[in-house]
């Protein structure tokens, strides 16, 4: 079953004359963990905002576990979990304040969000923290504090966005754990990495971007085959052009 379903999408940005994204179309499917790749500016960025609804786009369709972000974009949004490249949060609030605040859009009754608050500050390694203003954090923490925000509702589709930029070995770990155990309970994960070794290790299929339009989708036996005689970055780069 599709969790998400990107049925040719489009996006051209206002007083730019070639298309930032064109005609993509893929799916992610329950208990996947699926990998978005391509080089900078092939539109990555752009379409997570589609899928997310934090940018419009002009043909297409974007379906989250059967709600059409467009028309309902509600429900579309309820089932996501996003975590942004920019670590965008309210920073003048504290950890606590912040993820309340969060609960509080999502409807997470008050009963169970001090327990998954507290069961994933543990987990990353920032319960000592969640008392402070995020302002006062480091680029990790504040990655940290997001990725909790994400979690927080229990999404059926986690988004996530160049997630490994920042964290420390120990926390890219968890991170990636984090990843397998959100999909072994029946959910899915679509992120967009530049970190190949990572993203071959971890992904059932991965999704390679180039110039605005998909250029490939590798499954399983794809990337087992690739494994055997090189690596996914030589792949990729051959693929690409090597830029």
């Amino acid at each position: 079953m599709a969790l998400l379903s990107v049925n040719n999408l489009t996006k051209i940005y206002k007083g730019q004359v070639t298309t930032a994204v064109s005609d993509v179309s893929f799916d992610v499917n329950e208990g996947e963990i699926v990998a978005f790749v391509g080089p900078n500016g092939a539109g990555k960025s752009t379409t997570i905002k589609c899928i997310t609804g934090i940018q419009p786009y002009d043909g297409g369709s974007v379906i989250v576990c059967g709600h059409d972000i467009k028309t309902d974009p509600i429900n579309a949004k309820m089932n996501i979990g996003y975590v942004s490249d920019d670590h965008a949060t309210y920073e003048n609030l504290t950890g606590y304040d912040y993820l309340n605040f969060v609960c509080n859009v999502y409807r997470v009754p008050v009963g169970e969000r001090k327990e998954k608050i507290q069961t994933l500050a543990d987990m990353l390694e920032i319960s000592s923290a969640l008392s402070k203003q995020i302002n006062t954090y480091s680029h990790g923490m504040k990655q940290k504090i997001c990725i909790i925000a994400a979690l927080v509702h229990s999404p059926k589709l986690w988004i996530l966005d160049e997630p490994m930029t920042g964290l420390d070995p120990r926390s890219a770990h968890m991170l990636k754990e984090l990843m397998r155990s959100h999909c072994a309970a029946g959910n899915s994960v679509f992120f967009s990495s530049h970190v190949l070794e990572v993203v071959e290790k971890l992904c059932d299929r991965v999704v390679i971007i180039n110039r605005g339009s998909i250029i490939k989708t590798l499954g399983e036996e794809d990337l087992k085959e690739i494994a055997q005689t090189s690596s996914l970055e030589e792949y990729f780069l051959a693929l690409t052009g090597g830029n």
